[in-house]
């Protein structure tokens, strides 16, 4: 049985479970449920903590788990990414008052207040940088101004609330993170987790395209398929009247107006849009 960790985020909308469940896997109806079997796939859920997730999987007592890329790296398990899911995207960036720091190597002899304590220190250690790096749960962006700390890292978006705390972002970021798939590093392939890999990959491209029909006079067939070259090639289909032919060929998801636009200015009519559910390629 494939033994799989998901986070425990107290929704039934949360993105990983909706992967999963697109993926044709069984989720929970009740947010109170902390393990699922899914007899259909041979499949045990397990919803943990998301910061828990790595280190279960990196001990083996999982098999596979889905937890955020900073998560993992700061966890130090023995455990490593299979899979970027795209998705919970998020850039973590050192911080500090004006004038105090302009660049990583500033940071040496500071104290550096995070809620990733392990992230940081292996970041830094990596640059030669020497500095004391101190635990905060929760928001860190008072740390300075409590006099705990002289400069943060942390999730930064917008950056406001780092300014209403006064302060500003330095040097390049430290991570760009997103939700993963994780594994015990040096796991033997099983066949198990490939299927669940292909399932979840099949969902990730059906959410980035789409598929797209439409005719077009048989003279401006190459010309509309320079427009939707497909991932392949197009499918074409000859129509009733020999003038026309029918073109069918998956293009990205952000693409499919000017798409349109395009084959509508070159001649093609009918041209149809539609979702596609799930995949393999």
């Amino acid at each position: 049985m494939l033994r799989i960790a998901v986070p425990n985020k107290g929704s039934l909308s949360d993105p990983a479970a909706l992967m999963l469940r697109e993926a044709g896997y069984r989720q929970r109806e009740d947010t109170r449920e902390l393990v699922l079997h899914d007899p259909d796939n041979d499949a045990e859920f397990f919803y943990l903590r998301p910061r828990d997730i790595a280190v279960y999987v990196g001990a083996g007592t999982l098999d596979v788990g889905i937890t955020g890329r900073d998560l993992l790296l700061d966890s130090a398990a023995p455990a490593e990414e299979v899979l970027a899911l795209g998705f919970a995207d998020s850039t973590f960036r050192f911080a500090a008052r004006p004038g105090v720091a302009t660049r990583v190597e500033d940071l040496a002899g500071r104290r550096v207040a995070t809620a990733y304590p392990g992230l940081v220190a292996s970041h830094l250690g990596g640059l030669g940088v020497t500095a004391e790096v101190i635990r905060l749960d929760g928001a860190v962006e008072t740390a300075v101004r409590l006099g705990v700390a002289d400069v943060i890292a942390d999730v930064v978006s917008t950056g406001t609330t780092l300014r209403q705390a006064g302060l500003e972002v330095f040097g390049t970021p430290i991570l760009q993170s997103e939700a993963v798939l994780v594994t015990r590093s040096g796991a033997g392939p099983d066949s198990r987790v490939d299927q669940l890999v292909r399932r979840i990959q099949g969902v990730i491209i059906a959410r980035r395209y789409v598929l797209v029909d439409y005719d077009v006079p048989s003279e401006l067939v190459a010309r509309a398929c320079a427009v939707t070259p497909g991932l392949e090639s197009p499918t074409i289909s000859s129509l009733q009247d020999p003038a026309w032919v029918a073109v069918r060929a998956m293009v990205p998801r952000s693409q499919t107006n000017r798409v349109m636009d395009e084959l509508w200015e070159i001649g093609a009519r009918a041209i149809l849009v539609t979702e596609i559910h799930a995949c393999r390629l």
